[in-house]
């Protein structure tokens, strides 16, 4: 595709969390002919994150959380997600984990890759890479939340798989990346 692109101009509209660009772009279509497009895009950085379950006891740890985008769309604005965050320079497997020992408390070791994918690639650059992990009881270091500095004020919460499936289908579960795990989760046949 790179011999089917022409970057004409780009301008650089925000650099605040993240950086939103306007580019002015030909691009070359399927039938040779040119085509002049004008695109934003905002790119945060990529990430990573986690879902966490008990085998043992059929539950999964997410997390509930405000979401600005979210409340300001009109919906309520406490999304229930899987830990997530920026990579920061991180390698995708020591942010999963990361991540989930500061939302949710619990420290993981056997973490498994299931994706990497852009979650929303008409206007966002971020490539999310997804994990699962098993954990239990003695994985708990810490009562988790966040990070206050970093303006995180996270619930966790630990739910029985089949409760969570119930939530997803009726749309109290919203998230994508939180979809795709839990979706991951039920076709592995790793909580039965």
């Amino acid at each position: 595709m790179r011999d089917r692109v022409r970057i004409l101009a780009e301008d650089v509209l925000s650099e605040n969390w993240g950086t939103v660009k306007k580019t002015t772009l030909e691009y070359r279509r399927g039938d040779g002919s040119w085509q002049r497009q004008v695109r934003e895009t905002y790119d945060r950085g990529d990430g990573a994150a986690i879902l966490l379950y008990d085998p043992a006891r059929r539950t999964v740890i997410l997390t509930r959380q405000f979401r600005f985008p979210v409340w300001a769309h009109g919906d309520d604005g406490a999304l229930i997600e899987v830990c997530a965050g920026k990579l920061d320079g991180d390698d995708p497997l020591a942010c999963a984990k990361k991540e989930a020992e500061e939302e949710s408390g619990f420290r993981v070791h056997d973490v498994v890759q299931v994706a990497t994918c852009y979650m929303s690639p008409g206007s966002v650059t971020e490539k999310l890479h997804l994990f699962i992990a098993a954990c239990d009881s003695s994985s708990r270091v810490s009562a988790g939340g966040g990070l206050a500095h970093e303006g995180e004020d996270i619930e966790v919460l630990e739910l029985g798989f089949d409760a969570a499936m119930a939530m997803l289908a009726s749309g109290e579960i919203a998230d994508a990346k939180t979809i795709i795990l839990l979706q991951h989760l039920r076709l592995s046949g790793l909580l039965g």
